[in-house]
């Protein structure tokens, strides 16, 4: 019998859509649709035969943290705010009470602080202590509406962004991540707020996040409207 990880990796691998995009290489179009395919067929089995939202993804020993963590980002050049006083996270869509929330009212709610381990698409991993506030804490302030079913982050890294199901979305281990290794998170890991969660691969992690919209359509991603897999879940 295989374990549920197991068949993950299985389905995963039955076109090599995910590799192929992050070699950044498609087969044409001639290629595409089928991966394309794959890739809504992995989708389903993550999201609806193995997904569970009490499982808990491996804690460690801050002692075992990674040296160095590779930085990622799509703008041509190191994404920073003129002025971090102004930055705030908009919370909107199917809610009873939008939020502008500025980083001093995040950490001022409930916080979550883990060692995890990164899990790339390209393949590398790294452990890393992160900090901040769990999306379902900001769900509650925010009075989610039963219609919602998705939740769509908003970067303002070159509009990148990332759509959620529900469920990933209000895992307990899923946070809006201001800090890194027990310091602030610095710009090259998404300062001032990034979304975290170390049972997705990386690229669903936005970071320089601006809004979180909570919709009953599920929404594209930077990648995932590229042939990366919607779900991506380890």
């Amino acid at each position: 019998m295989i374990d549920r990880r197991a068949f993950f990796r299985i389905a995963a691998g039955a076109g090599t859509a995910s590799l192929a995009a992050a070699c950044r290489w498609d087969g044409g179009d001639v290629v595409r649709p089928r991966l394309l395919d794959i890739s809504r067929v992995n989708d389903w089995v993550g999201e609806k035969l193995l997904y569970s939202p009490s499982r808990l993804a491996r804690e460690y020993d801050p002692a075992e943290r990674t040296a160095q963590v590779p930085s990622y980002f799509i703008s041509r050049t190191l994404p920073m705010l003129k002025d971090p006083t102004a930055w705030r996270l908009r919370v909107d869509g199917l809610v009873r009470r939008p939020l502008d929330l500025s980083l001093d009212d995040l950490m001022r709610m409930p916080r979550t602080t883990y060692t995890v381990k990164h899990h790339c698409v390209e393949g590398w991993t790294a452990i890393s202590t992160w900090h901040g506030v769990p999306v379902s804490a900001v769900a509650e302030r925010c009075e989610l509406l039963p219609a919602a079913r998705y939740a769509r982050f908003v970067s303002f890294d070159a509009d990148y962004s990332n759509g959620w199901d529900l469920a990933s979305a209000l895992h307990p281990q899923t946070i809006l991540a201001y800090g890194l290794n027990d310091n602030p998170l610095p710009p090259a890991h998404g300062a001032p707020l990034r979304l975290y969660a170390p049972t997705k691969l990386g690229y669903k992690m936005t970071k320089y996040l601006v809004s979180l919209t909570f919709t009953d359509k599920r929404p594209g991603g930077y990648w995932e409207d590229q042939g990366y897999p919607w779900f991506a879940g380890i």
